[in-house]
């Protein structure tokens, strides 16, 4: 026990930042710098569409239109996030108060950090409507589809920040604490280097981690439907933004609204919340949820298609009928007028039946009569009753 309580006191109530933030490939007119910073984004991407495709999939939806729609919505959501930053956080691309002596050369640089959630929403909300319109599917059915697995996709992506020692928060003596290496450039000037920070981008992860369960398990409850779930989810994300963002203290642009300066990301956060609440409540209205279809109007799969498709991923073959319906009733129809007229007034255009079939049928008839013959007279023959009739 004594050498439990050593070992524990030795580990460092702190969280080390790291010393590697990626790495290089040489190639033969240099080398190319692969940044920690992007392989988190990439990997939050990859597990966000991965849950994405499972819940796309259940809804009935065409096969590869996911990757429709997220070739247009990735790459827009990219740039969209990286606007939003440059002009949330203009200082270091425009100089301060945008007095031109900034660096623009900076803004294509992404591997830097800076990425902006709303920006990303917007844009890439845009990006999802092409693809959607071009697969014949409903946004709101993509976007519903895609709320927990965008907010995965954030969780992961928010250590590149850990690694970039970037946007954290202000100093704490809590033994979560969050090292910054005092050489960095983001190390707050004037400070200790022995100071903590908090550690916004784990807040985030585990606020982030805990909204995908949670969604998950109110979707499965009530079934949200027209858009319904990812409202719900920018109401649950920008909750927790606001107290997140106000613990940081990097540089950022500030408002002021109603006698209150803050950053620009806070105010930002509550005006998405109080829209996402009111068109959540609006979209509620008319009572109980009724089904509907991830398809745009006319773009719905004909039950053939749908049929097969059933089909096929229950591991079966499509059935194959042998003789249609339309066919059954010419032929019944077509038999019956040859019985209605004479032999030589049937219709030309029909093969009559060959004279066997034709002896087989006449022979079948007459047996048939003949029984019908032998049960009548067996009913008029003496001692017959109705009762042994019956039992026969």
């Amino acid at each position: 026990m004594h050498n439990v309580l050593h070992a524990a006191a030795m580990v460092p109530m702190s969280i080390p930042s790291p010393s590697w933030s990626g790495f290089d490939i040489p190639l033969p007119w240099g080398t190319l710098r692969i940044h920690a910073y992007a392989l988190c984004i990439l990997a939050g991407i990859i597990v966000g569409l991965w849950l994405t495709s499972v819940r796309w999939k259940r809804r009935g939806t065409p096969e590869g239109s996911l990757w429709d729609i997220a070739i247009w919505a990735i790459p827009l959501g990219i740039i969209g996030g990286r606007l939003y930053h440059v002009f949330s956080s203009p200082d270091a691309y425009f100089g301060p108060g945008f007095d031109g002596t900034g660096d623009l050369s900076l803004i294509p640089q992404i591997q830097r950090g800076g990425l902006g959630i709303w920006g990303a929403v917007l844009l890439g909300a845009v990006g999802a409507w092409i693809g959607c319109r071009r697969a014949g599917v409903k946004l709101t059915a993509f976007l519903d589809a895609a709320a927990p697995g965008l907010l995965l996709a954030q969780a992961i992506g928010r250590w590149g920040n850990w690694f970039n020692q970037e946007l954290f928060g202000a100093p704490t003596t809590l033994p979560w604490g969050l090292q910054i290496d005092p050489a960095n450039a983001n190390f707050p000037a004037g400070m200790a280097a022995d100071t903590l920070f908090h550690p916004t981008f784990l807040y985030e992860f585990l606020w982030n981690l805990a909204g995908v369960g949670i969604l998950l398990l109110l979707d499965r409850r009530f079934n949200f439907r027209k858009g319904r779930l990812f409202w719900l989810y920018a109401m649950y994300y920008t909750v927790g933004r606001v107290w997140i963002e106000a613990l940081r203290i990097d540089d950022a642009e500030q408002i002021s609204l109603f006698g209150i300066t803050t950053r620009l990301n806070v105010w930002t956060s509550i005006f998405v919340f109080l829209a996402a609440l009111v068109i959540f409540l609006l979209l509620g209205r008319g009572g109980r949820p009724v089904p509907d279809s991830p398809y745009l109007p006319g773009k719905e799969p004909s039950p053939e298609a749908t049929s097969e498709a059933s089909s096929r991923s229950a591991g079966n073959a499509p059935t194959v009928t042998s003789v249609t319906s339309h066919d059954a009733d010419r032929s019944v129809s077509d038999s019956g007028s040859r019985d209605n007229l004479p032999d030589n007034q049937s219709d030309p255009g029909h093969v009559d039946q060959p004279q066997e079939a034709a002896g087989d049928s006449g022979r079948g008839t007459q047996a048939t009569t003949e029984s019908e013959s032998a049960g009548t007279a067996a009913r008029k023959a003496p001692g017959s009753s109705p009762e042994s009739d019956v039992t026969k």
